[in-house]
This record gives C-alpha cells, sequence and structure tokens, in this order.
C-alpha cells in the first residue's frame, strides 16, 4: 500500500518506482506521454490548489507550436520530370509523385489551391512499428535528400515511433498536423477528405480534424468490418475487427448515398398508385422512451387486434390512423403476423437513400489478393486497402471530371479505383499520388514507390487489354490511361546562402553562384516545370514547345529559339541562354499575358532587358519576370 495523501511529500518530485507504479494505478489521469507523473495534476486529484492559469478548451501537446513554423517554412525543393518511368507523359492527367508528402504538398499549394474535390489518405496508424517522418520539421528536405541519397547523408534516417519514446503520441500527431493543415488549403469549397485510422489514434484524430477542419465540417466516422473471421490470437479475447474512415468538408456537403435497389419494387394488387415495397413499420424505443408510440393496432375491415411489439411502432396514433386512412397499411392474413408499410415508388425523391456508416462490404483480404494477382503472386505489401472500399468513397464524393489527391499511396489502390470507375461509367477523374520511396530490401522492387508506380502501370495494361478488339458505338472520348512521374529534389535554382561566412572570398563566391544560379545537371525540362508551380499552374497544364523563327539576315544558329507556351499561349516561357532583342519580338507578338526568362539569357545587358520590358508592355503582357 502506498503512503496515504497526506503523508505523501508532493514536494519532492523523487519517489521510488514501486510508488510511482502505484500512483498512475490509481490516479491514472496523472499520466504523462512517457509514463511519468504530472504533479500538478496529481495535487490536483488529491485536492491540493493549484494555479492551473486560465483554462481553455483545446488540444495540445508538445511540439505543437513547431507545426505552424513548419507549415509557414517556404519549401526549397522542386518535382522533377520524369518522362522515363512514366506513361504517356505528354498526354496524361494523372500524377505520381515520389517524395516526402510535407515538401510535396508545399509546392502544390499555389497550383493546386481550391481544386481537389476528394482527398483521401490512409497515413501510418501508429502502431509502434509504422514509418514515421523526422522528428525536426526544419530539416525536412534536407533529411529527405540525404534518405534518397541525393546528397551526402550524415547519418540521419526516417525510422519507427516505437512507444519506449517519451512522445509516442505527440510525433505521431506533429507529423499529421501540418499534411492535414496543408491539405485542407487543396480542397475544393464542396471537397471532402477521407481518413483511414484505427484504434490507436482514432481519438487524437478527431480532435486534431476537428481543429484543423472544425468541428462543424464533421460529417461522419464509418465503421469498417475489414475482418472476415475471428483473430483467434486476439489480445484480451476481443477481436478487433474493423478499422475507421473518418469524414470531414469544407462546407456541410451531402455525401451520395447509397442507389436503391428498385427491383423489389412490385404491384402484384394492381394498386392505381403504382410499385411499391413492403416497409417494417417496427419501433425503435422502449415505453419508457416513446410512450407515445407504444399502442395495439386494430385492423377496421376484420376487426384483429395486433399486439404492439416490445420496440413500439414507428408512427405515433395519429400518422398511424391517417395511413390506414390512405390505404398503406398491408394487414397480415394472420393474427400472428405483424403490419408493414406500403412505400411507393412515385414517393421517391431521387433513386439513392443515405449511406450507412457501417460498411460490412469487403474486406481487406480482397485488397492483398487484388495487389498479388496483379504481380503474379507476390507478396508485397501487408494489409492495402480494397479497390472496392475507395471506389466506394469515390461514388459517394467526387463527380465524372474530379481531381482526386492521395498523399500516403502505398501500392496505388486509389488510382487503381480511379481508373477502374472511369472505365466504369465513362468519367475522366484524375489522381494525384505522393508517395515516399520507403525501401522494402526487395530487389525487384527497391521502395514502396516503385511498387505504386508498378502497380498503376500493370492495371493501365489490364484495362487496355480488355477494351482490345471492343467496339466504341458511342464515340467516347479515349480515356486516360497514363500517369506522369514526377521526383522531390532540391530546386533548380540555387538560393542566397545566408549563413555563409561575411568575408570577402566567401561572399565573391556567392555573388558569382547568384550570377548563374541553375544547378548543374538541370535540364530545360526540369526547370519548365519547376517555373510551372512557381507561375501557379498545374504539373498537367498542356505545354507546347515553339520553334520561333527570328529574322533570316541572322546567322544560322540564331534563326529558331525554342520557346514553351503555356495553356495556349497564356504564359511563354523562354529557358534560352543568349536572348536577343529579335527573339524578344517575336514572342511579344505572340501576344501572352504573361512571359518568364532565365536571366543569364541577358547575360548583364541591362539595356536589353529594359527594352524587353518596353516591347512586353506595348503588346499587352501584364507579368514579365526573369528566374
Amino acid at each position: 500500500m502506498i503512503d496515504q495523501p497526506d503523508k505523501l511529500d508532493l514536494r519532492s518530485h523523487d519517489i521510488a518506482a514501486d510508488k510511482r507504479q502505484e500512483l498512475l494505478r490509481l490516479f491514472p489521469e496523472v499520466r504523462t506521454e512517457g509514463g511519468k507523473i504530472d504533479f500538478a495534476k496529481l495535487k490536483l486529484a488529491l485536492g491540493e490548489s493549484v494555479d492551473v492559469g486560465k483554462e481553455r478548451y483545446g488540444m495540445t501537446w508538445p511540439g505543437k507550436a513547431d507545426c505552424f513554423k513548419t507549415i509557414q517554412m517556404p519549401s526549397l525543393a522542386t518535382l522533377r520530370p520524369c518522362p522515363e518511368e512514366s506513361v504517356n507523359f505528354d498526354q496524361t492527367e494523372h500524377l505520381i509523385i515520389e517524395g516526402d508528402n510535407l515538401e510535396v504538398l508545399k509546392l502544390l499549394q499555389k497550383s493546386y489551391l481550391g481544386k481537389i474535390k476528394m482527398i483521401y489518405i490512409d497515413p501510418p496508424y501508429n502502431t509502434g512499428n509504422d514509418f514515421i517522418y523526422p522528428d525536426n520539421y526544419t530539416e525536412s528536405l534536407q533529411t529527405y535528400l540525404e534518405y534518397t541519397g541525393q546528397v551526402d547523408a550524415e547519418g540521419r534516417k526516417f525510422g519507427t515511433n516505437t512507444e519506449a519514446d517519451g512522445r509516442f503520441h505527440s510525433k505521431w500527431l506533429n507529423m499529421m498536423y501540418p499534411r492535414l493543415y496543408l491539405a485542407r488549403n487543396l480542397l475544393r469549397e464542396d471537397g471532402v477528405i477521407f481518413i483511414s485510422i484505427d484504434d490507436a489514434e482514432i481519438d487524437n484524430l478527431r480532435k486534431l480534424c476537428g481543429e484543423v477542419y472544425g468541428e462543424e465540417a464533421f460529417i461522419g466516422q464509418l465503421i469498417w468490418k475489414r475482418r472476415q473471421t475471428v483473430d483467434s490470437r486476439a489480445k484480451h479475447g476481443l477481436s478487433v475487427d474493423h478499422e475507421y474512415v473518418l469524414v470531414y468538408s469544407r462546407i456541410a456537403v451531402r455525401l451520395r448515398g447509397q442507389e436503391i435497389d428498385f427491383s423489389k419494387f412490385k404491384n402484384p394488387d394492381n394498386d392505381p398508385r403504382g410499385e411499391w415495397w413492403s416497409a417494417d413499420l417496427t419501433g425503435l424505443a422502449s415505453k419508457e422512451q416513446r410512450p407515445n408510440l407504444h399502442y395495439d393496432l386494430v385492423n377496421p375491415d376484420t376487426g384483429i387486434t395486433y399486439t404492439c411489439p416490445e420496440n413500439g411502432w414507428r408512427y405515433s396514433r395519429e400518422t398511424m390512423a391517417q395511413l390506414i386512412t390512405d390505404k398503406r397499411i398491408l394487414w397480415p392474413t394472420k393474427k400472428t403476423g405483424r403490419p408493414r408499410l406500403k412505400r411507393f415508388k412515385e414517393d421517391r425523391s431521387d433513386d439513392f437513400t443515405n449511406l450507412s456508416s457501417v460498411l460490412d462490404t469487403v474486406f481487406t483480404t480482397q485488397g492483398t489478393r487484388t495487389l498479388k494477382e496483379l504481380f503474379g503472386g507476390l507478396d508485397l505489401l501487408d494489409f492495402p486497402k480494397p479497390v472496392e472500399l475507395i471506389r466506394l468513397l469515390l461514388e459517394q464524393s467526387t463527380f465524372s471530371d474530379s481531381i482526386i489527391l492521395d498523399f500516403f499511396a502505398g501500392s496505388g489502390t486509389t488510382a487503381h479505383a480511379v481508373l477502374e470507375l472511369n472505365k466504369q461509367d465513362g468519367g475522366n477523374r484524375k489522381f494525384i499520388l505522393v508517395q515516399l520511396p520507403e525501401p522494402t530490401e526487395r530487389k525487384d522492387f527497391p521502395t514502396i514507390a516503385d511498387i505504386t508506380k508498378e502497380r498503376v502501370r500493370r492495371v493501365i495494361k489490364k484495362l487496355n487489354e480488355e477494351d482490345s478488339g471492343k467496339l466504341d458505338l458511342e464515340g467516347a472520348k479515349p480515356q486516360d490511361r497514363g500517369f506522369k512521374v514526377f521526383k522531390l529534389a532540391e530546386s533548380n535554382f540555387t538560393p542566397w546562402n545566408a549563413d555563409l561566412p561575411h568575408d570577402e572570398k566567401a561572399l565573391e563566391r556567392q555573388l558569382e553562384l547568384h550570377i548563374d544560379h541553375i544547378r548543374e545537371g538541370r535540364t530545360a525540362e526540369d526547370l519548365l516545370y519547376e517555373i510551372l508551380l512557381k507561375s501557379g499552374f498545374p504539373l498537367t497544364t498542356p505545354v507546347q514547345k515553339l520553334t520561333l523563327p527570328l529574322t533570316p539576315a541572322l546567322s544560322q544558329g540564331e534563326r529558331e529559339k525554342i520557346v514553351y507556351s503555356i495553356a495556349d499561349g497564356a504564359m511563354l516561357i523562354c529557358l534560352e541562354r543568349e536572348l536577343t532583342l529579335e527573339l524578344i519580338r517575336a514572342m511579344a507578338d505572340k501576344k501572352p499575358e504573361r512571359v518568364v526568362c532565365l536571366d543569364a539569357g541577358f547575360a548583364g545587358n541591362d539595356q536589353l532587358k529594359a527594352n524587353a520590358v518596353q516591347i512586353f508592355k506595348t503588346k499587352g503582357v501584364t507579368s514579365f519576370k526573369t528566374v
């Protein structure tokens, strides 16, 4: 037995381990995240007066303040195109991005702000073995570059989040908060986010989403029965057969609901009101709860009395009397039967009924089976989400031309579901997947990102093979079955380094780098897509390569220059290293709204740059920038 409260000296925090454990057993509310004792809470529990300051309702944890610094810190990264790993790179509007999703979400802010209709994520569940992101978010990009071998590593690695760590829940919350915050910015006003989670963090995640999206944005908490058979090895003798899918929206949107099966509507009695089906009249409340719903029902034609069911009727006496008058009650032929309600098809205002919050549709084993079938029996990942589950969520929340984002893409189930649903209903939904190149220790697919890309390739191949030889009698537009691959990397343009020593040589070197600040080895396409992102254009914006003819009097090498036309000429990007007055005039004649050129193209020729400003201005160009 521990010391009595009046004998326990709380001024000393040096309490023996056995006493500490007993205190935690008796007062579990004083336990901190690391299994230590919060002595202020203990004093409150023992009735001592404690100045707790100004109390506020809310959620807090160690590191929360740093989350806001993380959100506000601009990214110094870029996304480099990888056509060789893509499918139909020049035509497709689907994206697979390999990289740390925190950095990628920052990079997508300007181009995809308010454009995403649905987000689905299946984040780490924080079971103790999940892959977790670094705790020092100020080094997010540097950590990622070292992790992927793009810069010299100093031993900084991603790892797992174990319960032995005193900040088990806090680390998970610090990982999730900035990502959910940045994701919210990308959602349309009628956008919806679905988040898969289990019991480990469901409480924290609901509080987190309530803060990020607002409590009024909560649509519901779906319960997905994921296990088909009971787990015989379950801890505590309880088989946990379910997970959750949290649903939040920017505004109070309605999910589509479940399509009604109209095949059950019949008209066996030739009722002039048309087809109907019989519905249960039994209520859901005890007599103590709703006494007005508990009464015996009498058939006025036969005088037979039907005893009130245990949970009463669905309607009050007055409403039931009107239903009887309207001949909407189906009376049983036997006294032991129970009356039912006629529901007419013509009374339906739409073809859908509300979606049940309990999803008893498909099991995890189907997701595993689907992935193994695609990869010829290879066992690649544990428990990927079933395509059918994601397709259900897509059907509930997207239109035929919606953009869908999954920034914990895993094996690529979301892309699989999008492609299949597009085939099913002829839609043109676009997916954006983001996946970290987490090592798999396999030679055939070294990272999970490799599995993601290969899965989508195989799904595309399978769908194309299914369509081959079929006649298109309706003249439908060919479906988009491809994807562009981009990889996270340092910006193509070296930033000014304010941390260098303030000596003459260091400053001279920094100025030299700033004059020609394009990183070595970067291609014109690398620069092009970084400029697109920084200019607010999506990565799938149509890009046309123009060859502008110049004055014939120039030398042969100067007669043609390459310029990129963005979004049908809305913006021109010129990456030529030698700009001329003739080239500037040729671009101005295209009358774009915006023009971007390399600063190096002017080679310090301030007069040429000043002339360019005037020429573009006279042609109606509203924005001229150099990078």
